[in-house]
């Protein structure tokens, strides 16, 4: 499966900002389960200066400058990302009674001395966006048995969340406290994931934060709206010796073909699509975001 996606942020300030510095993380990365073929970025108007970078946690992203002053600001990328045959962890056919416990899990993370383990610890720390507190902690406690398997475990959460909680976009902003989410029972795409992170971490397992893309299917016998589609946002957790498994509490589901991702990191600032400061440009400012994801054949050329 071959998906081009097309996604385009403008803003347009009140006053001519006179200098900014930017960080886009909008460039899909290869996994073993998909592959980068080709990602452009556009910014209009033109940059000072840019340059593609890797960042701590393996995502590409870009950083660029514009020194002259500008009333308006439109960063266009396209992509085309190749999702391969074999999902791997991605199989939701997969048999999740199998594997090792939530103990089991427990005692090798705090013990085993091997790198992959070792580096998987630093996502059951806080991060700024996501810190354990004790009502988080009662919330996991329920699924997680120590003789349980722990990806059962994981994909009980995923349902518990998905039937928990009412996604209302009205209800949170991207600065709600993680606390507010639990309480409300209400959120979107990104606090479900950040709720989930939280409850795993509360109970010792390492979670991480992954953004992205998912393809939306028009009802049957209705055309595919342009601009439909949009970011995404879902988590994966760190099983030992089986590696890291990705799961979406939104669409109680496990990540598939629909799903595409862009960057992951402890939390959404790690991964935020575009981030900067900007001097002047007045008191307020317009964003619209579009995203399209059209799946191609494979065998088509691009």
């Amino acid at each position: 499966m071959i998906y081009q996606i097309r996604h385009v942020t403008h803003y347009e300030y009140e006053k001519p900002v006179t200098l900014g510095y930017n960080l886009a993380q909008l460039l899909p990365r290869d996994t073993h389960y998909q592959s980068c073929m080709r990602s452009d970025i556009k910014v209009t108007p033109r940059q000072t200066t840019g340059q593609r970078r890797t960042d701590y946690f393996g995502n590409e992203t870009f950083y660029f400058t514009l020194e002259y002053p500008h009333k308006e600001l439109i960063v266009d990328v396209s992509s085309d990302v190749r999702i391969h045959d074999s999902k791997t962890s991605r199989d939701m056919e997969m048999d999740l009674d199998l594997g090792i416990t939530c103990g089991q899990a427990s005692m090798i993370l705090q013990q085993n001395r091997e790198i992959e383990v070792l580096e998987s610890r630093e996502f059951v720390l806080d991060s700024p966006m996501i810190k354990v507190f004790p009502a988080l902690r009662e919330y996991a406690r329920s699924s997680f048995n120590r003789d349980r398997p722990l990806l059962s475990a994981v994909r009980e959460l995923t349902h518990r969340i998905y039937k928990d909680f009412k996604y209302d976009p009205e209800s949170t902003n991207v600065a709600t406290p993680l606390a507010d989410v639990l309480e409300n029972r209400s959120g979107v795409c990104q606090d479900f994931a950040h709720l989930a992170i939280g409850c795993l971490r509360s109970v010792g397992i390492p979670a991480r934060y992954v953004s992205g893309y998912l393809e939306t299917l028009p009802p049957p016998g209705q055309e595919k709206l342009v601009g439909s589609d949009a970011s995404h946002a879902w988590f994966a957790v760190y099983s030992p010796g089986e590696g890291w498994f990705e799961f979406d509490p939104t669409n109680d589901n496990m990540p598939a073909e629909h799903h595409i991702t862009t960057a992951w990191g402890r939390d959404y600032g790690d991964v935020s699509p575009l981030k900067g400061v900007f001097f002047d440009g007045g008191d307020s400012q317009k964003l619209k975001v579009s995203v399209d994801v059209s799946r191609v054949s494979a065998n088509a050329e691009l």
